[in-house]
């Protein structure tokens, strides 16, 4: 019997698999479908502090090999998260959740983590740092050194839970950003959040989405994710959880042994409402025929 389980800052885990945020919702549209109880842990929809609907319509695009997505952090807010969907959710999954923050000011970050930090369910901070800075120009704080050390220092002061920023790939050097995450106290990272890309429709001369560009996900941005995985995991001493594209069991395999102490998985949902379940079933099987007792002996295997 091969052993599946893993560990992010003291937590246990069964298995790797985490939905991403963004693409599981709060667990409703799934909870119907199959045990979430399944899954290693649940990345909840990204929560600000106040309600927002996102972007305008149109806002999603399909690509060959992934989507582009423009939703804006559509979400009922940070006090409707935690009274009523964080309730709702825990009813069918009984394991730490991550839960996923976005800000767009220091302190709605820092109010944010204070709030997430008493909430029971909560195992893992997730911090977004891809929002603008309102308070900087614009620039997203996940690009700057600087912001992503303030941002990781400040929720660190407040946060009783362990913080791990999730990093943006529309950077030049990945591997300086997430040494200044965990220079400033940071317990782990989460990456890759999304490339920016962009669909043209060549009938009406017009970008698909009304905000021209968004994310992009999918099978096509893997080899991206596994290699920057990889350069931060060789350079940073905290754990890491791996995405970007994870379609299958052999995918998280070779995130894991990229680097990634756990996965999550975003787009394949979307594609497939069962992705997670038929993921973590399938991971025994191809670890037997890898000769992998321990799921764990393989993190950053590769040098």
């Amino acid at each position: 019997m091969v052993d599946i389980t893993t560990e992010l800052s003291g937590i246990k885990l069964t298995n790797p698999v985490i939905p991403a945020s963004g693409t599981f919702g709060f667990g409703q549209e799934y909870w119907d479908l199959y045990d979430l109880d399944i899954l290693g842990s649940i990345s909840f929809k990204g929560t600000t502090v106040e309600e927002r609907f996102g972007n305008e319509l149109p806002r999603i695009a399909e690509c060959s090999q992934g989507m582009i997505n423009s939703v804006g952090l559509q979400n009922p807010g940070m006090d409707t998260v935690i009274k009523e969907e964080i309730p709702k959710l825990a009813k069918h999954f009984h394991k730490p959740l991550v839960a996923n923050i976005s800000g767009f000011s220091i302190p709605e970050y820092v109010k944010l983590a204070e709030a997430m930090s008493e909430v029971p369910e909560v195992g893992i901070l997730e911090v977004n740092v891809s929002c603008p800075n309102v308070h900087g120009g614009g620039m997203a704080f996940g690009t700057s050194c600087e912001n992503v050390s303030e941002v990781t220092r400040e929720i660190k002061k407040v946060s009783k839970k362990p913080v791990y920023i999730k990093l943006s790939p529309n950077v030049t050097d990945i591997v300086s950003i997430a040494k200044a995450a965990e220079d400033a106290g940071a317990d782990g990272l989460s990456l890759i959040n999304t490339l920016l890309g962009m669909r043209i429709d060549i009938k009406r001369r017009q970008p698909v989405i009304h905000n021209k560009m968004g994310g992009f996900s999918g099978p096509a941005i893997f080899p991206v994710a596994v290699r920057m995985v990889y350069q931060v995991s060789k350079a940073v001493k905290v754990p890491v959880i791996g995405m970007g594209g994870i379609s299958g069991a052999q995918d998280v395999i070779e995130m894991m042994m990229a680097g990634a102490s756990a996965v999550e998985i975003g787009a394949a949902n979307l594609v497939d409402p069962m992705a997670c379940k038929k993921i973590i079933e399938d991971l025994p099987h191809v670890m037997e025929e890898l000769n992998i007792d321990k799921l764990s002996d393989i993190i950053g295997c590769v040098e």
